[in-house]
């Protein structure tokens, strides 16, 4: 196994690291460990270039400092990449030499799973490495996807409220591109509060299951972010509000559960001016990583997960009153909240 460090400006550490013998070609990035040993998932993708990778998993690290700063959990930012087709690359004996990467850092980082990753290759990882979480043990933690949905059910509230007024989500409308585990789940929760639902997903079998469990309208990926719609809910990859969809987009709030949603800092404002009320993506997501950090602390629980959970609506209301009042993006806003929890904890160390 080779390793090799990449400086990357104002990244605590990121580390290339590639196995000739299982095929793996990663890159784990800690952005910051003010608060605590990063923590972020992993996500097997077969980017087209190295520089593709690495840009992904340094906006997702820093993300991830964001996420667990403002979830309230003791765990700095961190990401990792794994550069391989997850259906036709990825094998036990990769996943292995991943954990032997991530125990490699000596418990700077923990690691989940994320798109591309499995709760069983998870299982795999923790075979050779104690710094991994989202795996189910005797009724707790577990897969995250279930736990992020409700965690976006609840901002999707918070902001229909804030926006619309709406007591309810019952005949909302609401756009998901991306329906896979968090998408789906996301789905089945608005239809039992009586949204109206548009899917869209590279996955036709996917969207056919949507179609017939929640009486979905079905939409070409393409043609999801400029349907008709009171939300748009992003559940896939990132970047889905560009310069070339922003243009096109109908609804007034954006809520969904992917990462880094916008493909730019700049659509925060574009966004704002446009009239289009954001939920920051790593607010409304948290969840799933509140439930892996609740887990490594063994402080999981029912009662204790769904309190933090319930309590991304309250958080995001905050940030969209902050916003109003002082006519700012709510982006920007979340971003300041975040740096002064990091801020606080540094001049309290």
């Amino acid at each position: 196994m080779e390793s090799r460090e990449i400086e990357v400006a104002g990244w605590r550490k990121v580390v290339h690291i590639s196995d000739k013998a299982s095929g793996l070609d990663a890159i784990i990035a800690v952005h910051d460990a003010t608060l605590g040993p990063a923590c972020g998932g992993c996500r097997v993708r077969p980017y087209a270039t190295f520089a593709a990778a690495l840009d992904d998993v340094t906006r997702l690290s820093r993300g991830m400092t964001y996420k667990n700063a403002l979830g309230g959990i003791p765990f700095g930012g961190g990401k990792a990449v794994i550069i391989a087709d997850p259906k036709t690359q990825k094998s036990p004996e990769m996943m292995r030499a991943f954990g032997r990467a991530v125990d490699s850092l000596g418990g700077l980082y923990y690691t989940a799973e994320d798109s591309g990753v499995t709760e069983h290759d998870m299982e795999i990882v923790r075979s050779v490495t104690k710094y991994v979480a989202g795996i189910a043990n005797k009724g707790s933690g577990g897969n995250p996807s279930p736990f992020t949905a409700r965690g976006v059910w609840r901002g999707v509230q918070a902001a229909a409220k804030a926006r619309l007024g709406a007591a309810s989500l019952k005949d909302a409308r609401v756009a998901i591109l991306g329906v896979g585990a968090v998408g789906m789940s996301l789905a089945e929760l608005l239809h039992e509060e009586g949204a109206r639902l548009v899917v869209a997903d590279v996955n036709d079998a996917a969207v056919r299951e949507a179609v017939k469990r929640f009486d979905a309208v079905a939409v070409l990926p393409d043609e999801c972010v400029g349907a008709d719609v009171d939300v748009f809910s992003p559940c896939a990859l990132g970047g889905a509000i560009n310069a070339d969809t922003i243009g096109r987009l109908r609804a007034t709030i954006v809520a969904g559960a992917a990462n880094n949603q916008l493909a730019t800092p700049e659509m925060d404002k574009a966004l704002y001016d446009r009239g289009v009320l954001y939920a920051p993506d790593y607010v409304i997501n948290a969840a799933g990583v509140i439930s892996v950090g609740l887990e490594i602390l063994n402080q999981w629980s029912h009662e204790e997960l769904t309190r933090r959970i319930d309590a991304i609506g309250p958080r995001l209301a905050a940030i969209f009153e902050r916003s109003a009042r002082d006519r700012r993006p709510t982006g920007e806003i979340a971003d300041e909240m975040a740096l002064d929890v990091i801020a606080k904890a540094k001049r309290a160390a």
